[in-house]
């Protein structure tokens, strides 16, 4: 496994308490909360200006360093704009996408181009995706495009205060806020109590003591995944209880891969774990000379797989689809907020 990732790994371990590699970032971290929150100020106070995009804006983010589900809680909420007659579209930074100009993402983009995160939700939403370093110009030319779009949705764009916003979703997993310090002596990308319109959390339950670290009284978001589909195989599926019995490995190369390994274990299923870095682009193929007769992956991991010659074909390679389920009641709080205020 790459030392880059031996590294993430040691890191987000030690952000989990406060423990003696913690203790001796605390300082610097200390500069990093001040530097922080002087820019958050800044742009609170008017001195730095944040451009108004004529539709609302909904920012969905985390300020906990890595993957907490703002994917499939992105899809989510496209899809819940969508059945109360908006026409969303979500602008995204694309990570590794190549360039730094506005660029509109379809169903057959090159993850190189256009990052993984982005192509998934093109192809789960059908809603216009653009993807640009900076997320205003994004915006500006997703409405360009798309006169028609009258709701916007930045996935993963809660510290970029450059964009003004309607309507802030923070988004937690079983995490918590970890330490509860910022970066680097915590996972923290900003202070815990900032503001925000809804918290939600993924996670199995949320228990007094996650809900009082997060707080915001948060909705709780559940990831479902009940069957699997051939990578290679165009409408092949199968329920996962069908490779009980088989020689499974788990592929994840998300933010926070135990949630998917939880989610095959809840299943009913045995396997091997394989924990990928985050965005893994798959270029050295990891299933070389693994010895499965079945190979499970995240649909963000697919995206690039199947447009990777050595792997599309892999008939071992099952992709697991989840779908977030969410009260229906932040989707008519969200709503609401949008129809409060009328596009410009």
């Amino acid at each position: 496994m790459p030392n880059n990732h031996f590294l993430e790994v040691s890191l987000t371990r030690a952000w989990l308490r406060r423990g003696p590699l913690a203790c001796a970032l605390w300082p610097v971290s200390l500069l990093f909360r001040a530097l922080s929150s002087l820019r958050a100020g800044l742009y609170r106070a008017g001195v730095l200006k944040a451009e108004r995009l004529p539709v609302p804006v909904i920012v969905v983010g985390n300020i906990f360093i890595g993957g907490t589900g703002k994917t499939p809680l992105t899809i989510w909420l496209a899809h819940a704009l969508v059945q109360a007659g908006f026409r969303p579209g979500v602008i995204s930074r694309g990570h590794g996408a190549e360039g730094a100009a506005p660029r509109a993402v379809t169903p057959d983009s090159s993850t190189v181009e256009v990052g993984d995160e982005p192509l998934l939700i093109a192809r789960r939403t059908g809603v216009p995706v653009v993807v640009g370093r900076k997320r205003v110009e994004a915006g500006r030319a997703l409405l360009v495009a798309h006169p028609e779009v009258d709701v916007l949705i930045a996935d993963d764009g809660l510290q970029h205060y450059a964009l003004a916003r309607d309507i802030e979703v923070l988004l937690f997993d079983g995490r918590g806020v970890g330490n509860g310090w910022l970066l680097p002596a915590g996972p923290l990308r900003e202070a815990p109590g900032r503001r925000r319109d809804f918290t939600v959390v993924n996670a199995p339950e949320i228990t007094p003591p996650l809900a009082a670290a997060v707080g915001g009284a948060p909705y709780r978001m559940e990831l479902l995944g009940a069957g699997a589909e051939r990578l290679s195989g165009a409408g092949e599926r199968r329920p996962l209880s069908a490779f009980a019995g088989q020689r499974v490995l788990a592929a994840a190369g998300i933010g926070n891969p135990g949630r998917f390994f939880a989610l095959l274990r809840g299943a009913g299923l045995d396997f091997d774990a394989l924990p990928l870095p985050d965005h893994y682009d798959f270029r050295d193929n990891p299933f070389a000379g693994v010895d499965a007769d079945v190979i499970l992956i995240t649909e963000k991991d697919a995206v690039k797989c199947g447009q990777l010659e050595n792997l599309k074909d892999d008939p071992r390679l099952w992709v697991v689809p989840v779908a977030a389920r969410i009260d229906a009641a932040l989707a008519e709080h969200i709503v609401e907020k949008c129809r409060g205020r009328s596009p410009a």
